[in-house]
């Protein structure tokens, strides 16, 4: 309990205080650069505001640091990451690097994934190796529909290769998306490409490669439950929904046959775990099953115990 009232610089070297922790939230976004400002593209910010009105939540925009200040207050620990889509550098966003310092600088709370786009090539590849060698990143996400790829595509199999020889997890986005929605050919969005079934392939051809499948999966919920049941090293986060609105079959395997394999996930600053954790006490989700959906199950995928 002592680390929780430190700091985010007292805390640097240090992390989490796992028996201090009331959750761990595999997926939370940060869009807003200290070292830029702030100072976010036209672009950047239209995308923000169409995923705002999809989800009817305020378009806000946080640094690391006030990620690190808003869980550390829940006495929570963040995952948290940046989206890189190639051509479509934004100077306002958060670099890879700059969020792996700053989750340093706050690592009582705050746990770095990087991004890096598959199209990126062989830059890419050589950016995830220095990330993980001198940045200390702790996996990887990708969103295939904002990315344009579909994760069985051998074009990302070199990322997801060193990903894999590193031991770290691949988060991957899938089904429906607030980004692009509403906006002119949805910004460009390509849905069929977060089908969950594609990280099937994945995983027979990654076996000891550790797979988060992001956000209950409409409208492919039931591939991504048969996906995470058949294949050992495949999780599901259920973020970017409230839990009031999981579909049945998914509360269903949650309680029972992938209750170790659910994970809590917000997708804030879009949904808050406050709202999050409320919602799921009106659900059907057990009891017994919380402790691990809240932080154990992720505790251990991402060795922190």
């Amino acid at each position: 309990m002592q680390g929780m009232q430190m700091t985010g610089e007292q805390s640097a070297g240090r992390g989490p205080d796992i028996a201090g922790l009331t959750a761990i939230d595999v997926h939370t976004h940060v869009q807003r650069s200290v070292s830029a400002g702030g100072a976010a593209s036209a672009a950047a910010g239209e995308s923000r505001e169409a995923m705002a009105r999809y989800f009817k939540a305020d378009a806000a925009s946080y640094t690391v640091d006030d990620l690190a200040a808003y869980y550390r207050e829940r006495r929570m620990a963040a995952v948290t990451f940046t989206v890189d889509v190639a051509g479509q550098d934004d100077p306002g966003r958060p670099s890879n690097e700059e969020i792996a310092e700053r989750a340093a600088a706050n690592a009582d709370v705050i746990i770095p994934f990087a991004s890096i786009d598959p199209a990126r090539g062989a830059a890419g590849v050589r950016a995830a190796r220095r990330l993980i060698e001198e940045h200390g990143v702790r996996g990887f996400k990708f969103h295939p529909s904002a990315q344009g790829f579909a994760p069985n595509d051998r074009s990302a199999y070199p990322l997801l290769e060193v990903i894999e020889a590193a031991g770290l997890p691949a988060l991957f986005h899938t089904g429906q998306t607030g980004a692009g929605s509403g906006q002119r050919g949805g910004g460009g969005i390509r849905l069929a490409l977060s089908n969950p079934m594609y990280l099937d392939d994945v995983a027979v051809d990654f076996p000891d490669l550790t797979i988060i499948a992001a956000h209950p999966s409409f409208p492919w919920q039931e591939e991504a439950l048969a996906v995470a049941l058949h294949k050992p090293r495949v999780y599901i986060d259920l973020s970017g929904w409230s839990p009031k609105y999981f579909p049945p079959l998914l509360v269903q395997y949650a309680n029972t046959l992938l209750k170790d394999k659910v994970l809590f996930g917000t997708d804030f600053p879009m949904l808050t775990p406050d709202r999050w954790r409320a919602d799921l006490d009106q659900t059907a989700i057990r009891d017994e099953v919380k402790p691990g959906l809240y932080k154990d199950n992720a505790a251990r995928l991402l060795g922190l115990n």
